[in-house]
């Protein structure tokens, strides 16, 4: 099995590194591909030291089997046939072909079947937010049809990046010695703070990060279920957390979703509010699953459901999921 990861420098690809070593995913080559300010980097992978080559409109796909993109929307557009040319299968982390008709949108623990059916050889990881929404809400849509989600994120510094995690340590440190903070990766400080606004905003007033939630969920879910969605930037390090208000088409108990929860794949239930057990970002940084709590009925609507639910943005959000989705095509013999 030989591997790629393009943008190999970025947190998102250090991830990559971390999760093919934990989960002793086969590879029998690794390349790692960067732009011009990290090619000649070295990094080190089971041992043994691979330096980042610059990512170029050449042959140096030939005989890779997958590859991992985390470079940028832009970017895996640009190379996208370079990528897949010699059959590569690229499954990427941007957002450049989400909602492409012949490109599947794919969380393995929902649709991993979709990943089989792709024209292009191109598989789109979705955004942070949906991924981990979507596993809680496969759950519940096993019992009943959903129908409707309200949903309110409040989500890490990683989601903008290494960069911003740094500018999140650097704010706190400028801040409690008195010195004003630098501000460039938000539109606002962020330390002590909480955003209201993740990405640009669009002509209904959502902001693309919300609107992301709305279109990927009916796509990966197959669904015609409605989701409104608030994004909020807090200043947690990597873990995202989410308020869900869920409307099924029947009734659906406490008990019940609970027990979906235990049940459910790449879900864990933390729901014991009389002793102050629920999930929390400070607790989850690089756990590989979906933690769900403070699960009730929502008292505005007989048939609604409310719960809280934390994930590491990086891991399940980003990297995790991507390579669940070659473990998938490794596991039905569908690489190449």
């Amino acid at each position: 099995m030989k591997v790629a990861i393009v943008g190999a420098s970025g947190a998102v690809g250090q991830e990559f590194l971390r999760v093919l070593d934990e989960r002793n995913f086969p590879i029998d080559e690794l390349l790692l591909f960067g732009s011009e300010r990290s090619a000649g980097k070295k990094y080190t992978f089971r041992g043994k030291e691979i330096e980042v080559k610059l990512l170029q409109h050449n042959d140096d796909f030939k005989g890779v089997d997958i590859a991992f993109t985390s470079a940028g929307g832009g970017t895996a557009k640009d190379y996208a046939e370079t990528i897949t040319k010699h059959g590569a299968v690229m499954i990427d982390n941007s957002s450049a072909f989400r909602m492409d008709a012949d490109v599947p949108l794919v969380v393995p623990e929902c649709n991993a079947e979709d990943a089989l059916n792709r024209p292009r050889n191109i598989i789109a990881n979705p955004n942070c937010t949906t991924i981990m929404m979507v596993v809680a809400l496969q759950a519940l849509e096993n019992i009943s049809h959903i129908k409707r989600i309200h949903v309110s994120s409040y989500q890490a510094a990683s989601g903008a990046g290494a960069a911003a995690m740094a500018e999140l340590y650097e704010q706190y440190r400028q801040v409690l010695a008195g010195v004003k903070p630098t501000v460039d990766k938000f539109a606002y400080q962020l330390a002590f703070n909480v955003i209201p606004q993740i990405d640009v905003f669009t002509e209904n007033g959502y902001t693309k990060e919300e609107m992301k939630m709305y279109n990927e969920t009916k796509k990966i879910m197959h669904t015609d279920c409605e989701v409104s969605a608030t994004c909020v930037r807090v200043p947690s390090l990597r873990c995202h957390s989410e308020a869900i208000w869920a409307e099924t088409e029947k009734p659906v108990s406490v008990a019940e979703f609970q027990e979906a929860v235990r049940n459910g794949n790449g879900l864990q239930l933390e729901d014991e509010p009389a002793n102050k057990v629920y999930p929390m970002p400070l607790f989850h940084e690089n756990c590989d699953d979906v933690f769900v709590g403070r699960v009730r009925k929502d008292l505005a609507n007989p048939n609604g459901i409310t719960f809280w639910l934390v994930s590491d943005q990086i891991k399940k959000g980003a990297a995790l999921n991507a390579v669940q989705i070659a473990e998938y095509l490794i596991k039905v013999g569908n690489v190449k």
